[in-house]
């Protein structure tokens, strides 16, 4: 009869509403979550963007005074040579 069939079709299309509403607020949690992980990870990028612009410009000071700071060694090298040459000499001198 037409009242079991309405009552029959209403009772499904009740069951894929409540479905395609458990569906809808599943998916709405996985967003929230994915949202969260994308933020978290650009915020972690963020951060590795700046130590690697850290890195970038400790590299550039370190290669900008290399020629300075080579120069400086030999010198205290040299130094060290003529210190320890004289120090011998006074041991033989002695």
């Amino acid at each position: 009869s037409f009242v079991v069939d309405s009552d029959s079709s209403i009772k499904d299309l009740n069951a894929q509403i409540d479905e395609r509403t458990k569906a809808k607020a599943a998916a709405e949690v996985e967003k929230e979550e994915t949202e969260a992980s994308k933020d978290n990870t650009e915020t972690e990028l963020d951060g590795l963007a700046q130590a690697a612009a850290d890195l970038h410009k400790e590299c550039d000071f370190v290669l900008l005074n290399f020629d300075i700071r080579q120069k400086a060694r030999i010198q205290e090298i040299e130094a060290l040579q003529g210190a320890k040459a004289f120090l011998s000499g006074m041991k033989d001198g002695n």
